[in-house]
C-alpha cells in the first residue's frame, strides 16, 4: 500500500516510511488470460488434446511469471534510506525529490533524459517522482521512479532527508 507513515520503532526512534509495489495493473492480466486462450483454442484446433491442454498451461505459467516478476519491483523509504528495485542509498547523498506528472515524466524519461540516470519505470504508471541524488562518487544525477502517489513519495523522501542547503 502507498503512503507514508510513521510509526514508532523499539529502540524510541521515529522511523518515516512509504511503501510501495509497483504491480502489474488488472487489465494486463485480463489481456494476458485473453492471449492464452486465444492460443488455447489454436492449440485445441491444430493439435490433439493431450499436446493443447499442457501446452496453454505452459503459457499460462510463463504468463504468471513475467507479469509477477515484472511488478514485484518496490519503492520504500525507511529507516534513512531509500530503496527502488535493488537499489538503495542513503538519505545523506539524497537531493530535492520532485513529484513529476504525466507530461513531466514523459519528457524526463524521452528527450531530456540523462543515460547516467537510474530509472525504474513502469509504462502502466504514468508519474513519477525525480530524485536528485548528490554523492559526487555515484555517477546517475538522479533517480526516476514511477509511482502512483508521487506527492506522498515526495513527501516520504522529504522527511528523510530534512532541510538541506544545496552543495
Amino acid at each position: 500500500m502507498p503512503g507514508p507513515s510513521s510509526p514508532q520503532t523499539p529502540g524510541g526512534t521515529v522511523s518515516t516510511g512509504y511503501r510501495e509495489r509497483l504491480s502489474v495493473p488488472l487489465r494486463w492480466w485480463v489481456q494476458g488470460t485473453m492471449l492464452v486462450a486465444t492460443f488455447w483454442l489454436a492449440f485445441v484446433v491444430s493439435t490433439p488434446a493431450v499436446v493443447a491442454w499442457p501446452a496453454t498451461a505452459v503459457l499460462m505459467l510463463v504468463m504468471i511469471a513475467v507479469f509477477w516478476g515484472y511488478g514485484s519491483a518496490r519503492i520504500e523509504v525507511a529507516d534513512g534510506w531509500l530503496r527502488a528495485g535493488r537499489a538503495r542509498i542513503p538519505a545523506a547523498y539524497l537531493g530535492r525529490a520532485e513529484p513529476l506528472d504525466a507530461a513531466e515524466t514523459r519528457r524526463v524519461a524521452g528527450r531530456d533524459a540523462d543515460v547516467r540516470a537510474y530509472l525504474l519505470i513502469r509504462p502502466y504508471l504514468k508519474r513519477s517522482v525525480r530524485v536528485t541524488v548528490r554523492d559526487h562518487r555515484d555517477p546517475a544525477p538522479y533517480w526516476l521512479l514511477s509511482t502512483r502517489d508521487p506527492a506522498a513519495l515526495a513527501a516520504a523522501i522529504g522527511v528523510i532527508t530534512g532541510p538541506r542547503e544545496p552543495r
